[in-house]
């Protein structure tokens, strides 16, 4: 499955590289994290890595394949 995931700001170098797996693009003052997710535990893992880093997400959306 893959999933798009935005949040508020430009992310840093730094934390760009907390989510290896995931592919972004900065646009507008919002940063879109996307990739393929393995599963539901993958998923949840992302998110409490975003939650860990205080960014606040504005949206998340499964994206068609």
């Amino acid at each position: 499955m893959r999933y798009e995931i935005r949040v508020d700001g430009q992310l840093s170098e730094p934390l760009i590289k907390v989510f290896p797996e995931l592919d972004h693009v900065t646009m507008s003052g919002q940063t879109l994290l996307f990739g393929h997710v393995v599963d539901e535990a993958h998923l949840y893992g992302l998110l409490a890595r975003c939650q860990s880093l205080g960014l606040r997400i504005l949206e998340l959306r499964q994206a068609p394949e």
